[in-house]
């Protein structure tokens, strides 16, 4: 199979696949984030990076771009918080400018069309501000590009859920380290999950609000918001599959 990375090739072979804008350019976007004891600290940039490579490999047309790994501030609702030794974050504007410049590099390049694949809630909106920023620019410069946005866990269907989740299953807002990312790390990179440190918390419940400076106490000490002891490398193929076939199906 062939090596979809953009950063494994050489300039003659990249410059002659991409010439034109013949290619989808896919650029997984991530975060440095605690994800409890039991896992390492960047599930959001090695998931998105996997279901990338594995999409563009079943669709053809499309390269993979190097990761960005450093993602928009956690939040407590979202993703435990700021405060956790090792998560390491840039501002939205850091982030908005950094997205926009890479792309544009690829514009340069003569690609037109791109996939961001994100891995980190946060990022979202910021991403959208790089995306729009750079559509506009390129139209007045008489470029027409097209650019893609989609978070993974969009492409998981209720009936994977409750697969999943046969006992319920306590929402997104509180799946951070808990059973699907622990489980697609099972999959994918069983080396950096240590089940024997799971601990099992209930899902958090959070006021309807935020605060700041952000309060420690709305989060378990582990840093999940929900148990991980129910993953198995078996769901985590379950949603891989899924979410690489519905991204295969939409932007193919």
């Amino acid at each position: 199979m062939k090596d979809v990375k953009i950063e494994n090739m050489d300039w003659v072979s990249y410059h002659e696949l991409t010439k034109k804008g013949a290619c989808k350019i896919i650029l997984p976007i991530g975060a440095i984030e605690q994800h409890g004891p039991h896992m390492s600290l960047n599930p959001d940039v090695l998931i998105p990076s996997y279901i990338a490579e594995k999409v563009a490999e079943k669709a053809g047309n499309m390269l993979v771009a190097p990761a960005i790994s450093y993602g928009y501030k956690s939040q407590v609702k979202s993703g435990g918080g700021n405060f956790f030794p090792g998560t390491t974050c840039v501002t939205g504007s850091a982030l908005e400018n950094y997205v926009f410049d890479v792309l544009q590099a690829y514009v340069g390049h003569g690609n037109h069309e791109f996939i961001l694949i994100n891995g980190h809630f946060e990022n979202s909106m910021h991403l959208c501000e790089a995306a729009d920023k750079l559509v506009k620019k390129c139209a007045v410069e008489g470029i027409t590009i097209k650019i893609y946005l989609l978070s993974y866990w969009d492409f998981i269907s209720e009936d994977t859920i409750a697969q999943v989740f046969p006992d319920g299953f306590s929402g997104w807002a509180v799946e951070h380290g808990g059973v699907l990312e622990t489980s697609i790390m099972l999959r994918i990179h069983p080396e950096l999950v240590d089940m024997s440190k799971a601990v099992d918390v209930e899902p958090a419940k959070f006021p309807p609000y935020d605060v700041f400076p952000s309060d420690p106490t709305w989060v378990a000490p582990s840093g999940t918001l929900s148990s991980p002891l129910k993953a198995t490398e078996e769901k985590g193929k379950l949603i891989l599959e899924e979410c690489v076939s519905g991204i295969v199906k939409h932007m193919s």
